[in-house]
């Protein structure tokens, strides 16, 4: 599967979610489910290109601002709420994280001091999800997952995230997601 399949399934689940208003996880397990399970073990490998790619310390800072905290696995969940918002969204966050302080969600969470906006866990896990609907065993895709993953796929490395900072740093913050900083900071003083 290529980018461009990947994220048109992205879109179509946004699509029908706001149709029928159901939650987009619902919608994507819903889309994939009607895919073949070679299909949906690509969407995955796509899945983890995207995610991964915003495994960087300037992104996982964004999170931290807008989460008030954020350890690993709020990350991951996090980077899969960004992926929710689909493709457009998607490449402005990869290119500039403080773009955040632009959407709607943000800027209603940081105005009603909620810290749960785009931590979206339940992203993580639509292929497994398809997979259990289509096979009946929690474990299918798993199995299927371990056959098909490719040998050559390497963990994350830390140069590859950025230079690391301090999250707690009020002005390295500011200078670094100023708008974030902005939103979240200033209405905590």
């Amino acid at each position: 599967m290529n980018i461009d399949r990947f994220w048109s399934i992205i879109e179509s689940a946004r699509s029908s979610a706001a149709v029928s208003g159901v939650r987009f996880d619902e919608a994507l397990v819903n889309l994939l489910t009607r895919r073949p399970p070679q299909e949906i073990l690509e969407y995955a490998e796509r899945f983890d290109e995207v995610h991964d790619a915003l495994y960087r310390w300037d992104v996982w800072a964004a999170a931290y601002l807008i989460g008030g905290g954020c350890s690993d696995d709020s990350f991951m969940d996090f980077r899969a709420g960004v992926i929710a918002l689909g493709r457009d969204w998607y490449e402005r966050i990869a290119l500039a994280p403080d773009s955040l302080a632009g959407h709607p969600a943000v800027i209603e969470a940081a105005s009603a001091h909620r810290d749960d906006a785009l931590f979206y866990e339940d992203v993580n896990y639509a292929a497994s999800c398809a997979f259990e609907r289509l096979t009946g065993n929690p474990d299918s895709f798993y199995e299927a997952w371990a056959e098909y993953q490719p040998t050559d796929e390497q963990d994350s490395d830390a140069a590859e995230m950025g230079k690391d900072f301090d999250f707690d740093d009020v002005d390295e913050m500011h200078r670094r997601l100023p708008r974030l900083a902005n939103l979240y900071l200033e209405a905590s003083d």
